[in-house]
């Protein structure tokens, strides 16, 4: 069995898929730098550079990885550009191996915690609650007890809109309705599935503008009203950023890790942007896993974020 061996081939294909926008941006801009060029010489770094940048892999970490290959050319003297995909392939792995958590392979892997508690945060448009009907499904499918707690009390349509999810994925939702306290339905979806001995809870919020300081306060409410009924809990803070928003996901993430405890990343939408490098960015500028990852619009959609396999595919065409 080969290292990636868990790693299903739909999945891999589905993986090629919603990165194939990324891969061509970036390559097509590489190929055509490289033209002429009989080595990877100070002036191709420096076209790399604005091309990696461009690519939403962020200043600071463009920064590493030229760096790295520059010293990478220094020690090999001679590096063509036939070798250039390899370096760079090698350099970004070896980023993603400082800055990520150990590989997690399946959703059927038993949890840390029994109920698992997960509070999802965001802006809004995101894809926040979508996100959180698919890992529903994803746990589900794996035979794990699921409870959705509808926190997003604020947004028209987001107690009903996760609801639905409930009812797809046959989970029990806890609910208050529309205008409620979102602390509350924490309070009550969490003792509610420890009472059931439920695997994982999932908690909605109300999506909320990163610069805003009273909702992002309120986060801090939800957390503590959840640590009554469990005193470590929420055991996963997951921000969920939208890929194709470039250098505004950098600012989220920065806003959101400064108010509240982030310890997982989930990022959508990689399918529709060229500008899959944010994953590569983020990962590095923020040292929070980056755990999830949407590549398509389809329930199974959603996969656990394997590093290897992502930079496998990027750099394969």
């Amino acid at each position: 069995m080969g290292i990636f061996s868990f790693f299903s081939k739909e999945k891999k294909e589905k993986l090629n898929q919603g990165l194939e926008k990324t891969k061509t941006g970036l390559f097509d801009k590489i190929s055509k730098a490289l033209i002429g060029k009989s080595t990877v010489d100070d002036a191709f770094l420096d076209e790399l550079e604005e091309i990696l940048v461009s690519s939403d892999v962020g200043i600071e970490t463009t920064l590493k990885i030229i760096q790295r290959l520059q010293k990478r050319v220094a020690q090999d003297k001679y590096v063509g550009a036939g070798e250039l995909n390899r370096l760079l392939k090698e350099e970004i792995a070896s980023l993603l191996d400082e800055n990520s958590s150990p590989t997690i392979s399946d959703f059927a892997n038993s949890l840390p915690k029994k109920p698992y508690v997960i509070m999802v945060v965001g802006v809004n448009g995101v894809g926040k609650t979508t996100t959180i009907g698919k890992l529903a499904h994803q746990f589900k499918s794996a035979g794990k007890k699921v409870v959705l707690g509808a926190g997003d009390t604020f947004r028209a349509a987001a107690v009903q809109q996760l609801k639905i999810w409930g009812e797809r994925n046959q989970v029990h939702v806890v609910e208050h309705g529309m205008n409620t306290d979102p602390a509350s339905v924490a309070f009550d979806a969490v003792k509610y599935a420890n009472e059931q001995a439920a695997d994982v809870v999932i908690i909605d919020t109300a999506g909320r503008l990163h610069n805003r300081v009273d909702l992002m306060n309120e986060l801090s409410k939800i957390k503590r009203v959840m640590a009554k009924v469990i005193p470590d809990a929420p055991h996963e803070v997951l921000l969920v950023l939208d890929a194709s928003t470039g250098q505004n996901a950098f600012e989220q993430a920065k806003q959101f890790t400064a108010a509240t405890e982030v310890n997982a990343l989930a990022l959508t939408k990689l399918d529709g942007t060229a500008k899959g490098g944010v994953v590569i960015g983020v990962a590095d500028m923020f040292k929070i896993p980056v755990k999830y990852i949407g590549v398509g619009e389809g329930i199974e959609d959603l996969q656990l974020f394997n590093k290897h396999e992502f930079v496998d595919s990027l750099f394969n065409a």
